[in-house]
């Protein structure tokens, strides 16, 4: 891929019946759900200031066309795994400042991812947001090129041990994942962006 300036934001989505899996809500309305949560968050990291691409990665068709229509480049994992469409789309792109995003962040405000990746800049090696409970990751960006990723379950910690820095600003939005009916419930009390919001109002879904 061509040299763009600014960070490189990669995002793995994905998608079909196994999307967002812990999240108890009817099939067809939690993949039109996760769908959804992934292109508000696609959305605003298009958004941001300092983000010169956003690579969606994914195998789901369904998924590609709608992160094409944002205007996200995609690229295919080609495996399983999360690992697996990490690394596809980092491969894709030159060296730089590099960051992976998970894509279920329905509430993202540019304004938090910009403030992360800013702070991250100054830094050398790598920089980790957790999540709102303090375990799991959100964003691991290095401005120097492509972090390591330890991305699975208790992957703050494995980050850290990995030698990535945690940022300690609330960015409240960017924090916010949502694999459960209460951290969506969450997300929407931080107000989540339109595609999630119509899909909530359209599948009729009542929320705690």
């Amino acid at each position: 891929m061509t040299h763009v300036s600014g960070w490189r934001v990669v995002v793995p989505v994905k998608g079909g019946g196994e999307a967002k899996s812990r999240l108890a809500l009817p099939g067809p309305a939690r993949r039109s759900l996760a769908l959804a949560m992934a292109l508000d968050c696609l959305a605003a990291c298009l958004g941001t200031p300092g983000v010169g691409l956003v690579v969606c990665v994914s195998d789901d068709p369904d998924v590609t066309a709608a992160a094409r229509a944002t205007g996200a480049v995609t690229v295919s994992a080609g495996r399983p795994g999360l690992g697996a469409a990490i690394e596809a789309g980092v491969a894709c792109l030159d060296r730089g400042p590099t960051a992976v995003l998970l894509g279920d962040l329905p509430a993202l405000r540019p304004e938090d991812l910009a403030a992360a990746l800013a702070e991250a800049l100054a830094l050398p090696g790598p920089a980790l947001v957790t999540d709102a409970d303090g375990r799991g990751s959100v964003l691991l960006a290095d401005r120097d090129g492509a972090p390591p990723h330890r991305f699975g379950p208790d992957s703050a910690r494995a980050h850290r041990a990995a030698g990535a820095r945690a940022l300690t600003a609330p960015y409240p939005s960017l924090r916010r994942d949502v694999d459960t009916v209460d951290d969506l419930t969450e997300a929407l009390a931080l107000g989540v962006g339109p595609r999630t919001a119509a899909v909530l109002a359209s599948a009729a879904i009542s929320l705690p």
